[in-house]
């Protein structure tokens, strides 16, 4: 019997998954692993094989202990002196989508494949989201 190699011809499915009341990594580690293709059984670490996510209610997605305060988000335009520091309560309050995004790219690999995958993220910060007509397949995060 011969092995698998998953190619370009495989059908990608639109799944939803909803953030209200998780915790922000375990959402992201269950994104991730469907964004990667970790979850169907002819995953191919090489290839792309993964499929659509679309993460609703990040806004009321927590972060467990001291994170709100003690931990940040940093950027640095190069530049001498450019560092930019926001809290992660101030960036949960504003930008929700932004730290969902950043704690899925974060999991995924660090490479062209995690580059391609990480365009097929659709974080919102509401209940509402503009995929129906994909009719995504609600997924549970456990």
């Amino acid at each position: 019997m011969s092995t698998f190699m998953a190619n370009n011809t495989i059908e990608r499915k639109w799944y939803v998954i909803d953030a209200a009341n998780k915790p922000l990594g375990k959402t992201a580690v269950a994104a991730a692993n469907i964004l990667r293709g970790k979850h169907r059984p002819e995953f191919t670490p090489h290839a792309d094989c993964g499929e659509f996510v679309i993460i609703i209610n990040a806004a009321k997605a927590v972060l467990t202990g001291k994170k709100l305060e003690q931990k940040y988000y940093r950027r640095h335009s190069g530049y001498i002196g450019g560092l930019k520091e926001v809290q992660y309560k101030t960036l949960m309050a504003t930008r929700p989508e932004l730290a969902m995004e950043l704690a899925v790219k974060g999991m995924l690999p660090h490479n062209s494949i995690g580059d391609k995958s990480i365009t097929r993220l659709k974080v919102y910060a509401g209940s509402e989201h503009k995929q129906q007509a994909q009719s995504p397949i609600a997924y549970e995060v456990k």
